[in-house]
């Protein structure tokens, strides 16, 4: 038995391990996530199943339509109506779904409190407030979800006034989003004193402005009851306060058990891990948004089989990477990371290579789609000359890059001299006097010139070279794709279609798609260290079956 508030306990359901346990004592609201196919429907009715006659289940998902077959539960929602219609003889008979019960559960007990009333003053009592029914708590908070809303009694009938004005509205004129407020309001309401209630999908149907508010409405009218919800929205649980995560990751029918743990904290954000639980497929995680960045698109594209994740900034890709596999034996996911080469050396390259941090061969990720693969198959999509294409862009490019040569080789220099002083500057010092000595040894320590004069150099000899390959390693240079007009050549209004004409044809199942999505797993190295994972286990397992 495990408790969950001073009021109740709750049994979990066999698992096929240890598992440990919620704090009970400050625990209201447990939830349950999870990828889909993992069990959580059936690992939330198994929870069902051990609470009892203490169990309450709430299903948006099912209250609007007629029921295929009505609860027998005691205290549900179908079992309440079918004892008030026994017990009420002027309780309407037509109900069908539990949006409709709910609906006339709360019209008898507004007749039943107004009977109350008559039968006191009837008997002699002195006149007194009217008592708050359960129709007074649903439109106070209602109207306070939807400020321009009115929950209005009119000729004995329930209707509703809308912010969009006009006549008053019977209830199956409701949106889905209210008729979801209004039937999860007045069910919790109905729970029996010291409920578990069971919300399937929570915030189905409801705006994401107002989910939160109203499951905090909704726990702060029944406080003594627990609440367990089985969600996928991300929003959602990670905005319940003092929130217990059940994390399910598969059922076992064979032993009727579940693997499935409690989501503890971790140096990853709570958005991240519950998103991540939803997940089956490997991690990779990227810079950028999933909104603006090219580098979402197109990486998602690249890898179909994997999660793609963007991060925002390169630190945080690299940070996550790690601490993520140092999580492994929790969520079992394997995951790699991708950042941009930028100015970064060889060293610095073959390092994060070796932490999983893939580094493309081209300086930032416009570049990718300047690659020979990704115009000569765009050329000849377009019907034009690949050949005669791909030559005049090798010529723009080299002409932008050799104007451009000193202050590439200056920023190139910045940033080798930036990371080298974060280095040296971390050193310890005794004495300010020490550290000023120190600081004044630098510029000889670092010897930025010579770098400098060492890289215009190498970028002299790769534009000598006319190294197409070399140069889109090293030129971080937005403006170059609009600069050599590839769009202009392939019949593209701008840059932008172009690159969406690059995407698209990602999109399709064809030997085109197939031909550039090596051509950028290479460049990124990908293909290589998927060949040296294999060798590596295969090693391993020759290793395990020596004698």
């Amino acid at each position: 038995m495990k408790t969950t508030s001073s009021l109740k306990t709750i049994r979990l359901p066999k698992s096929l391990h240890a598992v440990k346990e919620p704090d009970g004592e400050s625990i209201r609201r447990i939830t349950i996530i999870g990828a889909n196919g993992s069990g959580k429907t059936r690992f939330m009715d198994e929870m069902t199943e051990l609470c009892g006659d203490n169990a309450f289940c709430m299903n948006v998902l099912s209250a609007f339509y007629p029921d295929k077959s009505e609860s027998v539960r005691r205290g549900s929602i179908d079992a309440l109506y079918r004892e008030l219609m026994l017990a009420q003889s002027y309780l309407r008979a037509d109900a069908v779904t539990q949006l409709d019960k709910v609906f006339y559960l709360l019209l008898a007990d507004e007749m039943q409190n107004l009977l109350d009333i008559k039968t006191h003053l009837g008997r002699g009592g002195n006149p007194r407030r009217l008592p708050l029914s359960r129709l007074d708590k649903v439109s106070r908070h209602w109207e306070r979800i939807f400020p321009a809303n009115r929950i209005v009694r009119s000729d004995g009938r329930m209707m509703f006034s809308t912010g969009a004005g006009g006549d008053l509205i019977p209830l199956d004129k409701l949106s889905q989003g209210e008729k979801a407020v209004l039937y999860y309001l007045a069910g919790a309401l109905f729970a029996m004193p010291g409920a578990v209630v069971f919300i399937d999908a929570p915030s189905l149907f409801i705006h994401p402005a107002i989910v939160n508010t109203l499951w905090d409405t909704i726990e702060a009218l029944r406080p003594d009851c627990t609440f367990v919800y089985n969600s996928v929205d991300v929003d959602f649980v990670t905005g319940r306060a003092a929130n217990a995560c059940l994390w399910v990751k598969s059922y076992d029918s064979d032993s009727h058990a579940w693997d499935y743990d409690l989501l503890e904290k971790t140096p990853l954000s709570d958005e991240l891990m519950v998103e991540l639980a939803g997940n089956r497929r490997p991690v990779l995680f990227i810079e950028g948004d999933d909104r603006h960045s090219i580098d979402m698109r197109l990486y998602s594209l690249a890898f179909p089989d994997m999660k793609v994740r963007p991060l925002g900034s390169c630190n945080k890709v690299i940070e996550t990477v790690r601490t993520f596999n140092d999580l492994n034996s929790m969520h079992h996911l394997q995951s790699m990371g991708i950042v941009d080469r930028d100015r970064r050396t060889d060293a610095e390259v073959e390092y994060l290579r070796q932490k999983k941090i893939l580094v493309p061969d081209v300086a930032e990720v416009e570049n990718i789609f300047l690659l020979p693969e990704v115009i000569r198959t765009m050329a000849t999509r377009r019907g034009k000359n690949a050949d005669k294409i791909l030559s005049k862009v090798r010529a723009n490019v080299l002409r932008q890059f050799r104007a451009h040569i000193d202050e590439q080789a200056l920023q190139h220099t910045r940033h080798k001299i930036k990371r080298d002083v974060e280095c040296r500057i971390d050193a310890r010092f005794n004495c300010i006097t020490a550290m000023e000595t120190h600081l004044r040894q630098l510029v000889n320590k670092l010897q930025p010139r010579s770098h400098y004069n060492r890289l215009r150099n190498e970028f002299l000899r790769l534009a000598e070279a006319d190294d197409y390959l070399g140069i889109l390693r090293v030129f971080n240079h937005k403006p170059m794709l609009s600069n050599c007009n590839l769009h202009g050549m392939l019949g593209y209004k701008s840059p932008s279609d172009y690159i969406y004409g690059v995407l698209d044809m990602l999109k399709t199942d064809s030997n085109d798609a197939t031909h550039v999505r090596n051509a950028i797993l290479h460049i990124l190295h990908a293909d290589r260290q998927d060949a040296q994972e294999k060798n590596g286990q295969t090693q391993s397992n020759n290793t395990k079956t020596v004698p």
